[in-house]
């Protein structure tokens, strides 16, 4: 049989969403239009691709076609692109937005100029997680950490940059007139959060290997925000990577930490079942910048690192 690749398109819009409403509006059509295409596709296929009882889900037979529906449609793509010269596009999703990734992002790839880009933000590694898992996105970038009940299980992961951090305190603070910082000399202090602590790895790990006991955080309401909250109080403090631009620095003092200096692992992270035509371009661009930038530069008796993070330093 031939297969229609808008057929092709529609089911996996569908599969990614498991909603025929939200693929519809994704794909710019009806979602009378969107069932018919999927009911042709299954009756060419002769099997059923979707269970709809108490939901949309998958069927065994659906589960099995996803992967190679999704190789065809990035087929498709490449057809195209080599009569009309266009290069597929690049979907990445990045997280942690207010330590900035797109910085590093847009370093390795400034010399890819033929590579069309969609950036997106992710809420944080486990939504990032599940889009790259469900086909809505090609890479992820950011922190990566082992996600609970294997929910990372299908991701390969590749750290990229290993980003030292400062101390960021209010111009009243009591260490704020030092050159350095040991973390251990942060103990007295409480720690600002961006967000909920829970959804903060690096941070609470940071703040349980030093002896941070006292620790503020709250809803992410954006780096204004928590600068705000931070300039006004004399006992606290925040990590902020030593490349990121802070909005304001009125009020504040950034110091760099040492004895052992903290850094920030960036990963990139991909789906082993569908690794998109220009990855290993990608991964040559990282691998350029960060030779060039010293970005893998780690010394264990200079620098601290979660035990989380130890394993991404033998590769992928």
């Amino acid at each position: 049989m031939d297969l229609d690749l808008a057929l092709v398109r529609a089911f996996v819009a569908t599969a990614g969403t498991l909603h025929f409403g939200r693929a519809a509006e994704e794909l710019s059509t009806s979602q009378q239009a969107l069932s018919k295409r999927i009911a042709r596709l299954e009756e060419a296929l002769g099997v059923r691709l979707f269970e709809r009882r108490g939901g949309v889900r998958l069927s065994e037979a659906g589960e099995r076609f996803l992967p190679a529906a999704r190789e065809a449609l990035a087929a498709g793509e490449r057809a195209v692109a080599s009569v009309t010269g266009a290069g597929p596009v690049v979907r990445i999703d990045t997280w942690g937005h207010l330590y900035a990734p797109m910085r590093t992002v847009a370093e390795a790839v400034q010399a890819l100029g033929g590579v069309r880009w969609e950036p997106g933000p992710g809420r944080d590694w486990p939504s990032v997680a599940q889009a790259l898992l469900r086909g809505d996105t090609d890479l992820g970038f950011g922190r990566v950490h082992p996600l609970p009940d294997g929910r990372d299980a299908g991701l390969t992961q590749r750290l990229v940059r290993l980003e030292p951090v400062d101390v960021v305190v209010s111009t009243s603070h009591p260490l704020a007139g030092a050159d350095a910082l040991r973390p251990a000399d942060l103990r007295d202090s409480v720690l600002w959060c961006p967000a909920e602590l829970n959804r903060l790895d690096f941070l609470r790990r940071f703040a349980d290997e030093f002896g941070i006991a006292r620790r503020h955080d709250g809803p992410n309401l954006g780096l204004d925000h928590l600068v705000r909250h931070l300039r006004t109080d004399p006992e606290g403090f925040t990590l902020f990577p030593a490349d990121a631009p802070l909005p304001d620095h009125t009020g504040l003092r950034c110091v760099p930490l040492v004895g052992p200096t903290p850094l920030y692992a960036w990963s990139l992270t991909w789906p082993e079942s569908s690794r998109h035509p220009l990855l290993d371009t990608l991964l040559r661009g990282f691998t350029e910048a960060g030779r060039a930038r010293r970005w893998l530069e780690y010394d264990p008796r200079r620098d601290w690192l979660p035990d989380s993070d130890h394993p991404k330093l033998g590769g992928d």
